[in-house]
């Protein structure tokens, strides 16, 4: 889901940069208003535990894998705005720091996945949370939130002139649906653990626990040190279509990162290496979540 440089025409990518960057900015002075400081350090290890958990790929079928974007589950434990900005924070360090995903095409993603895809997830969310089909409205949540960036990802790359034959279509669609149905399922099955680690916590207990905030941290230290030992190797969905479409060959890199592709290229161990870009990937992100919160809840207080 994640688009390299290379594959969006300059009108395309320069226009959706041109909206995202203001959009974040008004998205970080809406947070404001609903992120109490002692929320801030859930927004360091849920972001650290969604960045942990996109590195690892599952086999969706026809020849793809998926990876869970994690905007649904962060707009469901932080409301809509914090998510928006957690997710755009992940999405510039894993440009940055692991080129995945391109710089000049990190509007769009940022668009996609931290925009539209957050929105998506919180609009059912929100309307069933408070009736019986709360966990139906967690599912939708997950399923849209992937489902939609799909589909503006598949349109961007329509408007960079693109050609999609219906063959084509048919695979992208396929593929991104069962990736959204796993993003979903996977959505209700952690924001229950969640509840069951701390019942009531997003309602009764707005202020998550200490146990809470330790059991989501190991969580997401164990994907980030050792999950790759379980993830596919198969492309994923948007590696899938460019193959199809023959937009392989035509990434470009504009810089070289110290951890490519999620490895720390210093590192002789191929398994060291995979943990050590992972755990600092983690680190980096969790740290730059809590700067971020930090800021944003002084900020409502100055």
């Amino acid at each position: 889901m994640h688009i390299p440089d290379g594959f969006l025409s300059t009108p395309v990518w320069a226009g959706l940069a041109a909206v995202s960057a203001p959009a974040v900015g008004v998205l970080a002075r809406k947070a404001q208003s609903g992120l109490d400081e002692s929320r801030v350090p859930l927004m360091g290890v849920m972001g650290a535990f969604v960045f942990a958990a996109q590195m690892i790929n599952f086999p969706v079928g026809i020849g793809a894998s998926g990876h869970l974007l994690g905007g649904a589950l962060l707009a469901i434990t932080l409301g809509p705005a914090p998510a928006a900005i957690v997710l755009t924070a992940i999405l510039a360090i894993q440009a940055l720091v692991f080129q995945d995903g391109g710089l000049l095409a990190l509007g769009a993603n940022v668009f996609n996945m931290a925009l539209a895809g957050v929105l998506a997830a919180w609009l059912p969310y929100r309307l069933l949370a408070g009736t019986r089909a709360r966990r139906l409205g967690i599912f939708l949540a997950g399923f849209l939130s992937v489902f939609v960036s799909a589909c503006f990802c598949l349109g961007q790359l329509a408007l960079s002139g693109v050609h999609m034959p219906g063959h084509v279509l048919a695979v992208a669609v396929a593929v991104f649906s069962v990736t959204a149905a796993l993003e979903g399922a996977i959505t209700v099955a952690v924001v229950a653990a969640l509840e069951r680690v701390q019942p009531g916590w997003r309602r009764e207990a707005p202020q998550p626990g200490r146990r809470l905030l330790i059991l989501v941290g190991l969580a997401a230290f164990l994907l980030a040190s050792a999950g790759f030992f379980l993830a596919s190797a198969l492309p994923d969905g948007l590696e899938r279509v460019a193959g199809l479409v023959g937009l392989q060959g035509r990434e470009q890199t504009l810089f070289v990162s110290p951890f490519p592709d999620y490895e720390a290229l210093v590192i002789a161990n191929p398994w060291l290496r995979n943990a050590a870009a992972g755990l600092a990937g983690l680190l980096l992100t969790l740290l730059v979540c809590l700067l971020a919160g930090r800021w944003i809840s002084r900020w409502r207080n100055a």
